[in-house]
């Protein structure tokens, strides 16, 4: 690490679900890739979650607010966005037949609930976007392009609110 730079506590990380090998449900990773090319604002950081659900629980540790990113398949309209709280989805699934290439960000929610306790995020959101191809070697459909570029201006509008809301207080603190 640069002896210049300090290290910014990390108070929103976004991660992307998906496989990136299969159409649309590579919705999570393409989002995270194209809010790394964007720039994140102090404070955030976000991860390729892949198709990783256990490194997913371990990066939530001590952060307060973690959103999710992934494809669903709900038979709604692709491209259709939801958001969901992340308490919704976090109830331990069974465990019969759960191993570590089965093991989703759902899962991760719950399993990260129990192992990580008072370092649990205090704010989990879900953003699911409908599939309409998940074949493999399928591109992105145009519907679930629209879709992330819809998600990537909420957090582009988002952020830029929360950096002028930051700059009038420090004025205003400073006045």
């Amino acid at each position: 690490m640069d002896a210049g730079l300090e290290a910014r506590p990390v108070q929103t990380l976004i991660v992307g679900c998906g496989n990136i090998l299969r159409g649309d449900d590579a919705a999570g990773p393409v989002f995270i890739r194209r809010l790394w090319e964007r720039g994140l604002p102090s404070g955030v950081r976000c991860a390729d979650g892949g198709t990783g659900g256990m490194d997913v629980a371990f990066q939530m540790r001590g952060v307060p607010e973690v959103i999710l990113v992934d494809a669903c398949r709900s038979g709604a309209e692709p491209g259709s966005l939801f958001r969901v709280p992340g308490s919704e989805l976090e109830h331990l699934p069974p465990v019969a037949g759960i191993n570590l290439h089965s093991f989703r960000w759902d899962h991760a929610l719950a399993f990260a609930r129990w192992l990580l306790k008072e370092e649990y995020p205090r704010n989990v959101t879900v953003f699911l976007i409908e599939a309409g191809q998940i074949d493999f070697g399928a591109p992105l459909s145009p519907a679930v392009d629209g879709a992330l570029r819809r998600l990537e201006e909420l957090f582009a509008t988002q952020w830029s609110s929360a950096h002028a809301h930051a700059t009038a207080s420090t004025a205003t603190g400073a006045a």
